[in-house]
């Protein structure tokens, strides 16, 4: 039985730079998944835009693409960055896995962002910009834990690029981490919540 290809590994299969955190967590699969999908990121706590400057411009490039500037947005699901930003959904896997992609030159201290729709995110390479994806597992861990994970890759499209991005890597690194560490504790947190609030209703005579 061959095991399919995680979907970082089809959309970013050689990165340059990798973080990766995983916990296990209290609640079944479905739960976790389910927590993660919905995921509010303006609601983590301690603030994934705020608290980390690696991301720092989620809301910044946030807009109706057809009517109108940038706005601040209210929620930031992964719905609504695909649907209102230069992030795209790349793929989702119901009840295991989503990815995100974006390109730009994000060494900059105003990014430059660029949007690149799935079907041409893998073969994106234009020189002077890096591609980056952030991917969101949950596995089973028997049978009512999960193995959640929260992944980032990021690959240059030429070596100026690169040498420019690792100078960067090396201040951001840290607060993708703080970053990758608010986002498992948010989905965890409302994961357990989800499996207590249905084992709750199942429990009632």
């Amino acid at each position: 039985m061959t095991t399919p290809d995680l979907l970082i590994d089809h959309f970013l299969p050689h990165p340059h730079f990798e973080l990766v955190r995983n916990e296990i967590v209290d609640a079944p699969v479905k739960d976790t998944y389910a927590a993660a999908r919905e995921l509010d990121f303006t609601d983590v706590r301690g603030g994934v835009v705020a608290a980390a400057g690696w991301l720092r411009t989620l809301p910044e490039r946030w807009h109706n693409r057809r009517h109108g500037p940038p706005r601040q947005p209210t929620r930031l699901t992964p719905d609504d960055l695909d649907a209102g930003s230069d992030w795209t959904l790349l793929g989702d896997r119901p009840g295991s896995e989503f990815a995100l992609g974006v390109a730009g030159k994000f060494w900059r201290p105003v990014i430059t962002w660029r949007r690149v729709e799935a079907d041409d995110f893998a073969a994106f390479d234009e020189a002077g910009y890096g591609k980056l994806v952030l991917a969101v597992s949950a596995f089973p861990y028997g049978p009512h834990r999960t193995v959640l994970t929260v992944h980032t890759r990021v690959r240059m499209s030429d070596p100026e690029s690169w040498v420019k991005f690792r100078r960067y890597w090396r201040i951001a690194r840290p607060a993708l981490g703080s970053v990758h560490t608010a986002l498992i504790r948010a989905v965890a947190a409302n994961a357990r919540e989800r499996a207590l609030a249905a084992y709750t209703r199942t429990d009632q005579p």
